[in-house]
């Protein structure tokens, strides 16, 4: 029977303090196994690991790794041998050996962050290590893939390392919130475990755009919630989401709006300059909703990975426009003036657990399942969810 914990810290109060004792019967077994009988959904690692990543410390860092491999495992498709949490002489010090029915491996190094420097040449090492040990029979057969919790855009170190170190064709990175879209769709739609695999071999170095652009295109055909007493669709299947009427030009609508910052200007930084400096914002042209939005109207920005960090009023109607303080102006040229506009990027609004339960968009959906889809689009928001996500600011 499935036991149903809404925080990270329950369950790890309850396995002990993680380590690399062996045995059945170890903090860390116990953790695993609570892991494969129980978490059967990725809404629940995603909450999981943003958990993680707001706690600094090793029982958490130690847990993250073990919800990685548990993506691979569970809801991915590989066979997955769990590493250590530490290394130690005479044993190979992977964090996770995936190895896919077709034959081909992933050798995982999970790192919360690129704050402290990482050598691409300790991955490197355990691969031909698992080489040398026949349990991989040559690079043509593996890639080594880094999984980090908190991309930092800035420093651009390890990316920047694989491409000089002309390792693109051995060494991936993705984010955990990118690998945990691509769990989404391999488990919510018709993406096949091949599919992933193809997903994680691309020509550049980082996968995160293939994945942010497909789970992009899936949140927006979300259905819109049953009504009328109707069962949710198995296995996640929805049909397209229905186009919302236009709304009367005297009722305010509400809406969500997902930001994401890139190599060049973190999230923080384009609501900045964007909403703080410049009072506007841009959509792109098939932004759902951009034919819809106006003056009156309420918007709430989402953080990918944190959560709600601003919202404003609408001041204009968006104009096809290229303005120069807009990041790709060829792609976002529909421009709109904001008012009223509130920051809080560091007292970010999570959309936890807790919080859908209280949210209309989630009336009649299993919290547990996956939720991503809520944030991936723009989307309009009942006045009450607006209020929730923003605490009224």
């Amino acid at each position: 029977m499935a036991i149903a914990f809404n925080q990270l810290s329950q369950i790890l109060a309850l396995a002990g303090s993680l380590d690399d004792s062996p045995g059945s019967h170890t903090a860390r077994q116990r953790f695993r196994d609570f892991l494969d009988e129980n978490v059967n959904e990725v809404g629940q690692v995603r909450d999981y690991v943003e958990e993680c990543l707001k706690t600094t410390d090793a029982q958490y860092s130690r847990a993250l790794q073990d919800l990685i491999n548990h993506i691979g495992r569970r809801f991915l498709g590989f066979e997955v041998t769990f590493g250590r949490y530490q290394g130690v002489k005479g044993q190979i010090g992977f964090d996770g050996h995936w190895q896919s029915p077709t034959g081909f491996h992933i050798v995982v190094e999970v790192k919360t962050s690129e704050v402290f420097p990482i050598k691409t040449a300790t991955l490197i090492g355990y691969v031909d290590e698992l080489i040398g040990e026949k349990e991989i029979s040559d690079w043509d057969k593996v890639l080594g893939l880094y999984v980090v919790g908190n991309p930092n855009p800035d420093v651009q170190q390890l990316e920047n390392a694989v491409v000089v170190e002309k390792r693109t064709q051995q060494l991936r990175i993705i984010s955990a919130d990118s690998l945990l879209s691509l769990a989404e769709l391999m488990n919510g739609y018709d993406v096949a475990h091949e599919d992933v695999l193809a997903l994680l071999r691309p020509a550049s170095p980082t996968v995160d755009p293939v994945v942010t652009l497909i789970a992009r295109l899936v949140a927006q055909k979300i259905s819109e919630p049953p009504t009328n007493g109707e069962k949710e669709p198995p296995n996640g299947q929805h049909g397209e989401q229905r186009e919302p009427k236009p709304a009367p030009s005297d009722e305010v609508v509400h809406w969500l709006t997902p930001v994401r910052g890139d190599k060049e200007q973190t999230t923080e930084e384009v609501l900045q300059t964007l909403l703080g400096q410049e009072g506007i914002y841009a959509f792109a042209q098939n932004t759902p909703g951009r034919k819809r939005i106006k003056p009156g109207d309420w918007i709430c920005f989402y953080a990918t990975g944190k959560g709600v960090v601003a919202h404003a009023r609408v001041g204009s109607v968006p104009q096809k426009q290229i303005h120069p303080k807009v990041k790709y102006s060829d792609k976002y040229q529909w421009v709109f003036k904001v008012e009223d506009v509130q920051l809080y990027l560091n007292e970010e609004i999570a959309v936890d657990a807790e919080i859908r339960s209280h949210l209309d968009a989630f009336e009649g959906r299993d919290l547990s399942k996956a939720w991503a889809w809520f944030v991936q689009a723009t989307r309009e928001l009942s006045e009450r969810d607006f209020d929730a996500l923003t605490r009224g600011k």
